[in-house]
């Protein structure tokens, strides 16, 4: 039999096999995280600081009052690697439940219903998994079922359909069983349905479940205590849950203000261990301080720096990345100055280097040779700066008052030094989102990622040969 995960350790000894090695995504085993983490890049961000948020969690572990976090960072910074880190150190006093934005809502039309929905379906159907997946070996009472049961009681549509999918699952199993457990997973099963497709339901089905909210919040509350003391009986360890993926670009930023900033206190009030991923923006947006995490439990992954705040090369940050790339490619793969051009124009972002060393490698494969030689490179980063061109443009998710021009003009303040730049507005929000704009070493100084300096050149709004780009 193959190893599969083996085939996914061994480093890249020719361009046929890169692809395989260098798949964006996170580090979530131990085999990987041995493999291809390396210390040093967190070393040059500015430290670790997934050893402040372990901390945090052992306190509210041993004071067992529930800790709400949240980690941000741009995307392909390697977030959910670093959680993947800090769930592997605790694992002696939590069990985690991690779940995807994008897998299990509707990234578009998602209410903030449907997070705490989808965190009660996890919980219970976890809890009565045996100890060895990772469960407490028990179900829920009778009384805390009753109270999801009960709940939906009102929705006659959704109790029929609950009660098919409790049939479904009974056929499946071969077995009749008409238990109140069987009933609240065939609920579990058709909300899960209705919430990934959401933009097909009835307005005035979740309006209704709105005006309900607090009695769910009760419900929810009382499920995860007897959740927690089942898994603590068992176990010894306590549940946490982490939902990343909520600052995926598809995910529009009104969904994510309306469940972190309107319906902030659905996190504030629930009675469980939570980590999230946000939004880097979010973050530095006027609107921060009615996030439901507090100041000391926002956890920012700054970025890998290139260059220095003078625009020197900053060779500890480019050394770090070509670290982390040795454990998974031969670097004699690349002809010689053509990977120090790639990790640059990559910003220090390694889901950015992956795309351009795999785009640079299909060339060299096209062209019959076996090295990534200066055209490779080229057009590898003429791809990604287009790309990165593109998304300096109005964005939907602009407010309207921010134009190009004064997306261009900020750049160049942020490029220059500008200390009143860095003030959080509007228009700094935008840059961030579209990764143009990058926070370095965890002392809130900006840079311009280098590629869109390289834009800025070619618009002529920095004079030719200003440094800090790829040119």
């Amino acid at each position: 039999m193959v190893d599969n995960a083996a085939l996914t350790t061994q480093p890249a000894t020719r361009l046929a096999d890169v692809y395989r090695t260098l798949q964006p995504g996170p580090l979530t085993t131990a085999k990987e995280l041995k493999a291809f983490y390396t210390e040093e890049i967190n070393q040059v961000r500015g430290g670790d600081k997934m050893q402040r948020l372990k901390l945090r969690l052992n306190r509210a572990y041993a004071d067992r009052i529930p800790f709400k976090a949240c980690v941000m960072g741009h995307r392909g910074v390697g977030k959910s690697t670093e959680i993947s880190r800090l769930l592997f150190q605790v694992e002696q006093q939590f069990q985690p439940i991690r779940f995807s934005a994008v897998s299990v809502l509707d990234p578009g039309n998602f209410k903030p219903l449907d997070v705490l929905l989808v965190l009660m379906a996890a919980v219970a159907e976890q809890t009565a998994q045996p100890v060895a997946k990772g469960g407490a070996g028990k179900r829920p009472s009778e009384a805390r079922l009753r109270d999801i049961w009960d709940w939906f009681a009102s929705e006659k549509d959704t109790r029929e359909l609950a009660q098919n999918a409790a049939i479904a699952l009974e056929a499946g199993a071969g077995v009749k069983d008409d238990s109140l457990w069987n009933k609240v997973l065939g609920l579990f099963a058709t909300l899960k349905g209705e919430i990934k497709f959401a933009s097909t339901r009835k307005t005035e089905v979740v309006e209704y479940r709105l005006t309900r909210l607090d009695t769910l919040m009760s419900v929810a509350n009382r499920l995860l205590d007897e959740c927690n003391q089942l898994l603590r009986e068992q176990t010894g360890k306590q549940w946490l849950l982490v939902g990343e993926d909520f600052d995926r670009a598809g995910i529009p930023s009104d969904r994510i203000e309306e469940l972190f900033i309107t319906y902030a206190n659905i996190f504030q009030e629930l009675r469980s261990h939570l980590i999230f991923t946000l939004p880097i923006g979010l973050y530095y947006s006027a609107k921060a301080t009615r996030l439901p995490f507090s100041g000391d439990c926002s956890f920012v992954i700054p970025d890998t720096p290139m260059f220095d705040p003078d625009h020197t090369p900053r060779g500890e940050g480019r050394a770090a990345v070509a670290k982390a790339l040795a454990a998974r490619m031969d670097l004699k793969l690349f002809e010689p100055e053509q990977l120090q051009r790639l990790i640059v124009a990559s910003g220090g972002n390694l889901r950015d280097l992956f795309s351009l060393i795999n785009y640079a490698a299909d060339g060299a494969s096209i062209r019959g040779v076996e090295q990534i030689a200066g055209p490779d490179a080229d057009a590898a980063i003429v791809n990604l700066r287009s790309d990165y061109e593109r998304r300096l443009g109005q964005s939907p998710y602009d407010p309207d008052e921010i134009r190009y021009e004064d997306k261009a003009s900020l750049l160049k303040q942020l490029y220059e030094g500008d200390k009143q730049a860095q003030v959080p507005t509007p228009g700094l929000y935008a840059l961030l989102n579209a990764r143009s704009v990058q926070e370095f070493n965890g002392q809130r100084w900006f840079g311009v990622h280098p590629l869109v300096v390289d834009i800025l050149v070619a618009q002529k709004q920095l004079t030719a040969g200003a440094a800090g780009g790829t040119f």
